[in-house]
C-alpha cells in the first residue's frame, strides 16, 4: 500500500493575486486551469512545485462551499490534502474503511483510468481529505487533475524545489491525528519536537495545536528552498515575510528550510 502527497488546495477570495504572490515569491508558474471546477462555482490555477502541486481555486459565484469555508475561517487559508494511491484497489480499500467509520464521501467522480473520492471535512476534521488513484499517475508523468502530463514543462526548481509536509491544526490535534491515522490506516509518530505525524511516502501530516484564532484548518506548509536568500528577499519585498524562516501567502503559513 502506497499514498503519497500530490497536491495541496489553498482556497482564496481572490484567486489573480494569490497566484501573483506565489509567482513573484517562490518563483513558481501556472502549469494548469481546470475549467470543470466551474460547476462547482470555482476557478483556479496549480502550480508545479517539485513532483507536487499548489492549487489556489477561488469562487466565482455566490453560495459556494469554498466562499462558506472563507467566512468560517475568516479569509484566505488551507483547503484540501490530496492524496495519490499506488493502485485502485488500495484507494478502493480506504473508501471502504472510510465506510465504515462512518465517514461521507463528500465527491467522488470514477472514470476508466481515474478516480477522486473527497471525504467531507466536517467528518475527517481538518480539512478535505481527498484521494485519487491515477492509473498513468506517475510521480514525474501524468497527473490528471494538473490537465495531464504536460505539467513539467511549467516547473521550475531555481527557488522552492519541494514541499514535505503540511500542517492541521485543531484544539485537539491527538484526537485529529487519530481520526485520520484511523482512515489512512498509517500509523502516527512523533517529530523531534513531540508532535503528531503522519508519515506519507513523500511527505507528512503533521497536526498541532491551534493558536492563531482561526480554528481547525489548514494552516501550515514545510517548503525546501533552493534558493532561500532570494525568496525571503522576494517575500518581504511583496510583504509576505514572516521572521527570517517563514512567510505567508493565502493565509497559509510556509516553513522554510
Amino acid at each position: 500500500m502506497s499514498i503519497r502527497l500530490r497536491q495541496i488546495c489553498l482556497v482564496a477570495n481572490q484567486l489573480a493575486p494569490v497566484v501573483e504572490d506565489f509567482k513573484a515569491v517562490m518563483g513558481l508558474e501556472v502549469c494548469f486551469k481546470d475549467p470543470e471546477v466551474a460547476v462547482f462555482g470555482l476557478e483556479n490555477s496549480l502550480m508545479p512545485v517539485g513532483s507536487n502541486f499548489i492549487e489556489v481555486v477561488a469562487p466565482i459565484k455566490d453560495d459556494t462551499a469554498a466562499g462558506r469555508y472563507l467566512k468560517r475561517r475568516g479569509g484566505d487559508g488551507g483547503y484540501m490534502v490530496i492524496c495519490q494511491c499506488d493502485s485502485h484497489a488500495t484507494q478502493l480499500g480506504r473508501k471502504e474503511r472510510a465506510q465504515a467509520l462512518n465517514i461521507r464521501v463528500a465527491w467522488e467522480h470514477e472514470a476508466k483510468a481515474f478516480h477522486v473520492m473527497q471525504l467531507h471535512p466536517a467528518d475527517t476534521g481538518g480539512a478535505f481529505f481527498e484521494i485519487d488513484w491515477d492509473a498513468k499517475g506517475e510521480p514525474e508523468g501524468n497527473w490528471m487533475p494538473a490537465g495531464g502530463a504536460g505539467w513539467t514543462q511549467a516547473r521550475r526548481t531555481d527557488v522552492v524545489k519541494a514541499y514535505t509536509a503540511v500542517e492541521l491544526q485543531s484544539a485537539d490535534p491527538k484526537g485529529l491525528a487519530e481520526r485520520w491515522s484511523s482512515i489512512a490506516e498509517i500509523p502516527l509518530h512523533k517529530d523531534a519536537r513531540g508532535r503528531f505525524e503522519m508519515p506519507l511516502d513523500n511527505a507528512a501530516v503533521r497536526f498541532v495545536e491551534a493558536t492563531d484564532g482561526r480554528g481547525e484548518g489548514l494552516g501550515g506548509i514545510d517548503i525546501v528552498a533552493a534558493d532561500k536568500a532570494r525568496l525571503m528577499a522576494a517575500a518581504r519585498q511583496r510583504g509576505c515575510a514572516v521572521g527570517d524562516d517563514q512567510i505567508a501567502i493565502c493565509g497559509t503559513r510556509f516553513y522554510v528550510a
